[in-house]
């Protein structure tokens, strides 16, 4: 019986649908919770430091919200590594011409947003708003896909893999501004020393027989010293998912990426972003106002770099790319379906909170102001982006696909997908 209802939980957290329904029902908590008269015990909760001073010489002297964001998220960001370098050797971005497009979609996507953001915090006095310029940048994979299996149903399999590609490429271009630019100092030893436990992780996990009691304190060994270093450590959880092998090897069936995503999914899917979600989506607006908060340079910046620039960046670079170039998108995907799409990258949810914290200096008035505007600004705009996707993609699926959509000169049905 526990087997069973092992087996259950992990269908129930790997299934797109109910995985964003778990992550959006973790953030509605934390929401409704820190603007009620019991909101105190949540920021207790949130700023409580498990083991006191004990951990201080190890750096690890940190909140149960500092380790929901470097601890818990790294394991998804783990889970995204893994991902990323199976579509680069034996997925989506293995081929160039098939990558070609969604990669230049999301880097279009990324652009756009950052571009407005800035033009809307011209007027701010200081110019302290304009460090969040990377907040509206960034797509939530888990919540954009539950979106499109919920209202997408009817579209061909290849939209969502061209929403999956621009999304990994999208996170991994997150992770590049999350570790050369929202990273301020750097201790070069200790980050050569976590550099070292990944490459010994990648060693030990291609011998023939991996023993896990190494694999895990190479892997924690690694997080600690590039959290250690400075920086972000969810960066450590993303080159051990480059470090795993890909392709089988000793003979086995299936590549132990593959396996360990499989194996990692539902905790990254059923605990670590729900948690993530809990702790860093309870953003009190009591006593300060709704529309204060919105009404703030940096709020205005990430709703329409959101909403707007996410969805004019991937249109607009796919239109180009298409028109003025001899690529193509894959057969069964138009132009028309980038609008729904783009409006899918809108949604910036978990990966946008966790950049929102590391744009702005939180131990500061200021900066603990601008962060909670950032994070209303990503919930709002994520609601919003998903409710204009959902009536996009029922729009798209209901009408009739032309046997051409992708204009290649050759039908879609005589070409592999």
């Amino acid at each position: 019986m526990p087997v069973l209802s092992l087996a259950r939980a992990r269908r129930f957290v790997t299934d797109e649908r109910r995985g964003g329904a778990l992550l959006l029902g973790a953030a509605l908590v934390a929401v409704v919770w820190a603007n009620t008269p019991w909101r105190a015990t949540y920021q207790t909760i949130v700023a409580a430091v498990p083991g006191g001073d004990a951990l201080a010489p190890l750096h690890l002297d940190l909140s149960l919200g500092t380790w929901a964001s470097d601890g818990l998220l790294a394991i998804f960001f783990f889970v995204v590594g893994l991902e990323l370098k199976q579509e680069v050797v034996a997925g989506s971005l293995r081929d160039p011409r098939r990558a070609a497009v969604p990669v230049l979609a999301a880097v279009g996507g990324m652009l756009a947003p950052a571009v407005l953001y800035l033009a809307t915090t011209l007027l701010d006095h200081d110019g302290g708003a304009r460090a969040g310029w990377a907040v509206p940048t960034a797509t939530d994979i888990a919540f954009a896909l539950a979106v499109l299996a919920v209202f997408g149903r009817g579209l061909p399999a290849p939209v969502r893999t061209f929403l999956l590609t621009l999304a990994v490429v999208d996170d991994l271009l997150a992770i590049v501004i999350i570790a050369f630019v929202l990273t301020a100092h750097v201790a070069i030893g200790t980050l050569l020393g976590g550099l070292a436990c990944v490459v010994a992780f990648g060693v030990v996990a291609r011998l023939r027989r991996a023993p896990w009691w190494l694999l895990g304190p190479l892997a924690v060994a690694a997080w600690a010293l590039v959290h250690a270093s400075g920086v972000h450590a969810t960066i450590a959880g993303v080159l051990l998912g480059f470090a795993m092998p890909t392709r089988a090897v000793h003979g086995e069936l299936v590549g132990r990426a593959e396996r360990a995503e499989h194996a990692w999914r539902p905790i990254a899917n059923g605990v670590a972003l729900p948690v993530f979600a809990f702790f860093a989506a309870g953003v009190t607006v009591v006593g300060t106002g709704l529309g204060e908060l919105l009404g703030s340079h940096v709020a205005i910046g990430v709703m329409v770099g959101l909403v707007v620039g996410k969805p004019l960046g991937v249109l607009g670079t796919t239109w180009l790319a298409v028109r003025l170039s001899p690529l193509r998108l894959a057969p069964g995907v138009g132009l028309r379906d980038m609008l729904p799409v783009g409006a899918l990258t809108g949604i910036g949810f978990t990966v946008a909170l966790l950049v929102a914290e590391l744009s702005f200096d939180a131990s500061t008035p200021d900066g603990a102001a601008r962060v909670a505007e950032a994070k209303v600004a990503v919930l709002v705009a994520s609601v919003v982006s998903a409710g204009i996707a959902a009536v996009l993609l029922r729009r798209d699926a209901g009408q009739a696909r032309p046997a051409d959509i992708n204009e290649d000169g050759i039908p879609d049905d005589q070409q592999a997908a």
